[in-house]
């Protein structure tokens, strides 16, 4: 059930959230089973776990190598986006306010390092 990180690596964005979701969906039911005695493999609540892990680092890493490719200026018009759903008091402005936070230490990195 659990997939390895080379199988991971190898999926499209939309497979690894499919997989994402069934690895979720999985733990949920082995929580059910956990809380109502009958888990036969403890360890399986752990694997899936870590599963579901591995699947968010490797989006994760895909999404920053996507950013890594935009232009500053593109960058900076996300930032502003994000900032201007923070000061409308609009629903998700925490979430928001802190992805603006996370692309401006991004921006101020990508600007500061040497172009190669």
């Amino acid at each position: 059930m659990v997939p390895k990180t080379r199988e991971l690596r190898g999926m499209s964005d939309e497979q690894l959230l499919t997989t994402l979701r069934d690895l979720e969906k999985h733990l949920f039911t082995l929580r059910v089973q956990a809380a109502t005695d009958r888990l036969k493999a403890p360890a399986e609540v752990r694997k899936t776990k870590r599963a579901i892990a591995r699947v968010k680092t490797i989006q994760r890493q895909r999404e920053l190598e996507k950013l890594r490719q935009l232009p500053p200026d593109q960058l900076q018009a996300r930032i502003e986006r994000l900032e201007k759903r923070v000061e409308e008091d609009q629903p998700g402005k925490r979430r928001a306010f802190r992805q603006a936070q996370r692309l401006k230490r991004f921006l101020a990195e990508k600007m500061a390092a040497p172009k190669t």
